[in-house]
C-alpha cells in the first residue's frame, strides 16, 4: 500500500510539472522601477516586461527572468512621451536618431501642423526643391504616406505620424493665391482629405496665420474638418489669432468643432503680447465651456515664454499671395513695400502681427537660407536696424527680399505665469513646435529656440520639480495617454499589457532642459533609457544605432480590420 501510494504520489507530481507552465522569458526586463503607467494614478514600485515589440507585465514582480535587464535603480518608467507638435519633418530625413527629441524620451512624432509632406502635385515639388533651405533632399513620394513609409524605410529611432495639413491641400487644388474654391474644387479638396486619411492621416492641421492658410474662410475648413471627423480624426489648428483676436480664434475653433462633428485641438495655446495677458483666463474659461457643453475641445504647448516663426507673421496676408516668390515681388514695388510699412506699424492691424507685440529688441534672428546673411544669426531686428541705418520694419522687408525666404526668428511674446498655468490643466498636451536635431553636420548652419532641445525636460524638470504647477503622474499623463486618446491611437500611451513598448526611464531628480536662447544647441538630460517598439533605442543616456520607429496610423487606415471612412463622425466612439 505504501508503494503504491508513493507511485501515486510521484505521478501526481510529474503530471502537475507536465502541466504548469515554465515561467515566461522576456525579451527585455526593466526591474527596480518607480512605475508611471500613463493613467494618471499614483506612481508604484514595480517592473515591465517586454516579449517582441509588446508589452508582456506590468506589475510590482514579473513571474519570469529577462534575456535583457535594466536595472531602473529606483527612476521612473513611463510610457514614451508624444510631441504633438513636431516639424522634425526635414530633419528625420537627414538624421533619422531625432536626438533632441530622444533624449527627452520623445518616442511618437505628430507632423502636420498646416502644411504636410503630402500630398504634392509636380509643381509643388518643383517649389519646394527650389526653395530649400540648409536641408536638402530628393523629394521622392507624392502621397503624405508615402513620406512617412519612406522615413521608416530609410530607419528612424522613434515613431512617427502626420495630420494632413489643409494648407497643403488647398495649395494642391487652388495653388497659393488668395482665391475662394469653388463647389467642384471643394470637393476636389475634401476627396484628398479621405484618401489621405484612409492612408492612416491622424486628421486635418491648420495655421491660419500663414498665406495661404490665411485665405481660407471658416466654411472651408468646417467641409475639411468634417471629412476628418467622418474619417475618426480630429481638426487641429494654429488658430487665426492668438493676440489680440485670441478669443474669436477659439469662438471659430470650437464652431468649427460643433458644426463638423470632429474633436479639435488648438495647437501651442498662449496669449501672444503683453496687451492679451490677461485674456488668457476667458480663453480657458471659453474652451471648459465648450467642455462642458460635450465638445472635445483640448489643446497642447511649449513650455517657454518665446515662440519661433518666421518674417511673414510680421506682414500682412495680401503681399504674400502667390508665394514666396510673389510676395518678395511685391515688395520691391515702391508703392506696395510702402503700404506694407504703414500695415506692419499699425497699432491694430487687420491681420496677426507678432513683431508688433514683440518688438524689434524681441525679435531674434535664428534662422537664414542665404550664407551671406548668417553672420546676422543671434541678432535682433534693433540691432540689425541700428547696424545699416534704417528702421526695423524696413530691415526686416530688406532680410526676406535678400535671404529668398521668411527668415527664421524667435519672438519674444508670453508671460510666465500663464506659461505656468498652462502646465497644470487637465487637457493640455505638449508639443515642441520643433525639428529634431543635434548638434552636428548640417544642423549646425542655423540656430535655433531651445525649446528643440528641451521642452519635455523642461516640464518634468522646471515646471514639475522646482516650480510645482501639477505633479508628476499628471505631466506623464498628458504626454502620453492623453495625446494618444485625443488622436485615437491603437494600443499606444499606457504601460498596459498588450500595448507597445514604447517605455522612457528617466530621473525625476535630474531630468531638465539647458539649452538658452543664446545657446539652443544643448541636449536635455536625465532620460537613460528610451525603448521604441520594444528595442532599446537609448541606452545610459546615448543613441543605440536601433531603427524601430515605425509609421502610427489613425483608425480609418485601410490596413485595420474596422478601418475606412464612415458616414459622418457620429458613426464613430470618441474617447472622453
Amino acid at each position: 500500500m505504501r508503494n503504491a501510494a508513493a507511485l501515486s504520489l510521484t505521478a501526481f507530481l510529474l503530471a502537475s510539472c507536465a502541466t504548469t507552465p515554465p515561467p515566461p522569458t522576456y525579451d527585455l526586463l526593466i526591474r527596480n522601477a518607480q512605475v508611471y503607467d500613463g493613467s494618471g494614478g499614483a506612481p508604484f514600485q514595480g517592473e515591465v516586461g517586454v516579449s517582441g515589440d509588446r508589452i508582456a507585465y506590468v506589475g510590482s514582480r514579473a513571474p519570469g527572468a529577462g534575456k535583457a535587464v535594466i536595472d531602473a535603480g529606483g527612476k521612473a518608467v513611463s510610457p514614451g512621451f508624444i510631441n504633438m507638435l513636431s516639424w522634425a519633418t526635414e530633419s528625420l530625413i537627414v538624421d533619422g536618431r531625432g536626438l533632441s527629441d530622444l533624449k527627452q524620451g520623445v518616442t511618437l512624432e505628430v507632423m502636420g501642423e498646416g502644411t504636410s509632406m503630402g500630398p504634392l502635385t509636380p509643381e509643388m515639388k518643383r517649389l519646394a526643391t527650389q526653395r530649400m533651405g540648409d536641408i536638402k533632399f530628393p523629394i521622392t513620394w507624392t502621397t503624405l504616406d508615402e513620406y512617412l513609409v519612406s522615413l521608416e524605410r530609410a530607419g528612424i529611432s522613434m515613431n512617427v505620424a502626420s495630420f494632413i495639413g489643409a494648407a497643403t491641400v488647398r495649395e494642391h487644388v487652388l495653388g497659393e493665391g488668395d482665391v475662394d474654391p469653388t463647389l467642384e474644387q471643394l470637393l476636389a479638396m475634401r476627396r484628398l482629405v479621405v484618401e489621405a486619411m484612409e492612408d492612416g492621416a491622424l486628421g486635418v492641421g491648420s495655421s491660419l496665420i500663414y498665406a495661404p492658410a490665411s485665405y481660407a474662410e471658416t466654411p472651408e475648413l468646417v467641409a475639411l474638418a468634417t471629412e476628418s471627423g467622418r474619417c475618426g480624426g480630429i481638426y487641429i489648428s494654429h488658430m487665426r489669432s492668438e493676440a489680440d483676436r485670441l478669443l474669436e480664434a477659439i469662438d471659430e475653433l470650437i464652431e468649427i468643432s460643433r458644426l463638423s462633428g470632429a474633436p479639435a485641438e488648438i495647437y501651442h495655446l498662449k496669449a501672444a503680447g503683453r496687451a492679451n495677458w490677461p485674456k488668457i483666463d476667458a480663453a480657458i474659461a471659453r474652451i471648459e465651456a465648450a467642455r462642458a457643453k460635450g465638445q472635445r475641445i483640448t489643446a497642447d504647448m511649449y513650455n517657454y515664454t518665446a515662440g519661433s516663426t518666421g518674417l511673414d507673421a510680421a506682414m500682412p496676408p495680401w503681399v504674400q499671395a502667390g508665394g514666396v516668390e510673389a510676395w518678395i515681388g511685391r515688395m520691391k514695388d515702391p508703392a506696395a513695400r510702402a503700404k506694407v510699412l504703414a500695415e506692419m506699424r499699425q497699432d491694430k492691424p487687420t491681420f496677426e502681427n507678432l513683431y508688433r507685440h514683440a518688438g524689434a529688441e524681441g525679435t531674434l534672428l535664428v534662422g537664414f537660407k542665404n550664407p551671406a546673411l548668417k553672420t546676422l544669426t543671434g541678432k535682433t531686428l534693433a540691432e540689425v536696424a541700428k547696424a545699416r541705418g534704417v528702421s526695423p520694419e524696413d530691415a526686416a522687408i530688406d532680410l526676406v527680399i535678400e535671404d529668398g525666404s521668411r527668415v527664421q526668428v524667435v519672438y519674444f511674446l508670453m508671460s510666465e505665469e500663464n506659461v505656468k498655468r498652462q502646465t497644470a490643466l487637465p487637457w493640455m498636451s505638449f508639443g515642441s513646435d520643433a525639428a529634431a536635431l543635434a548638434p552636428e553636420g548640417v544642423f549646425m548652419r542655423s540656430s535655433t529656440h531651445p525649446r528643440a532641445y528641451g521642452n519635455v525636460a523642461r516640464l518634468l524638470g522646471k515646471y514639475v520639480r522646482e516650480e510645482k504647477t501639477t505633479t508628476l503622474q499628471s505631466a506623464v499623463h498628458r504626454l502620453s495617454a492623453l495625446p494618444a486618446k485625443n488622436l485615437g491611437l491603437k494600443d499606444r500611451g499606457l504601460l498596459k499589457t498588450g500595448y507597445y513598448a514604447d517605455v522612457v526611464v528617466f530621473d525625476p531628480a535630474t531630468v531638465g532642459d539647458h539649452g538658452t536662447y543664446e545657446t539652443p544647441k544643448q541636449f536635455a538630460t536625465g532620460v537613460s533609457h528610451v525603448v521604441v517598439n520594444g528595442a532599446v533605442v537609448l541606452a545610459d543616456g546615448e543613441p543605440t544605432g536601433a531603427k524601430a520607429g515605425k509609421v502610427v496610423r489613425g483608425r480609418a487606415w485601410k490596413g485595420w480590420a474596422d478601418g475606412g471612412c464612415r458616414p459622418t463622425a457620429r458613426d464613430w466612439t470618441w474617447a472622453w
